[in-house]
């Protein structure tokens, strides 16, 4: 039994080898929890906006090391109980900010560990808007809002085998804005910030 036992164990980590050889490719989906606010110069806003993300991946590999991973998701950030000023009422009003986007990175994955099934990668992203609002006046946003989001991503996760081909993904990651996300902005500069935490399945080809 012992013996049995060692030889499914071998064959499963021959597997793991073979999918992740130079030229071989992986595809898959995930789905996650974000945890995203803004950034103002140095100061970074407190008050989290909980939402979620879906999105497709495929990941080339290079080696059993390195492979490019590329990313099609769609990314709700913002921020929660920030102010809005209604003109017409001269009133402030504390308000909600929901900005959803269709987020595309690009990153560097670097595979280590004994079977290579955990993953660093790095990367620039860039995020097409696809609505902004606030909850408060219930405005619409989004032509007072930029059209692209540009910054960098950097994520951590592991891939854990459950068939020939398939796996779990369990994976945190973190995205930082590089430019500013409202139009003619006279103040600081407001740039989006978010970490999340998702589960995927990928398939190897």
């Amino acid at each position: 039994m012992k013996k049995l036992f060692t030889i499914l164990l071998l064959t499963a980590c021959s597997y793991t080898a073979f999918s992740q050889q130079k030229g071989s490719f992986e595809f898959g989906f995930n789905t996650g929890v974000n945890f995203a606010t803004v950034q103002s110069e140095s100061a970074t806003n407190t008050k989290f906006r909980t939402g979620l993300n879906v999105g497709i991946f495929g990941d080339y590999f290079f080696s059993d090391r390195w492979s490019i991973k590329a990313k099609l998701s769609y990314d709700q950030k913002g921020w929660n109980r920030g102010f809005i000023i209604d003109l017409d009422k001269n009133q402030t009003a504390v308000t909600d900010y929901h900005f959803d986007y269709l987020t595309i990175p690009v990153m560097a994955n670097w595979h280590f560990g004994k079977t290579r099934n955990w993953y660093l990668n790095f990367g620039p992203y860039a995020g097409v808007l696809l609505s902004a609002k606030e909850t408060a006046l219930n405005r619409d946003l989004k032509d007072f809002s930029k059209s692209l989001d540009l910054g960098l991503a950097l994520g951590i996760g592991v891939k854990i085998p459950v068939a020939d081909r398939v796996k779990i993904i369990l994976e945190a990651d973190g995205q930082s804005g590089l430019t500013d996300i409202l139009k003619n902005n006279q103040g600081s500069t407001i740039r989006n910030s978010r970490s999340s935490l998702n589960a995927g399945v990928a398939f190897s080809l």
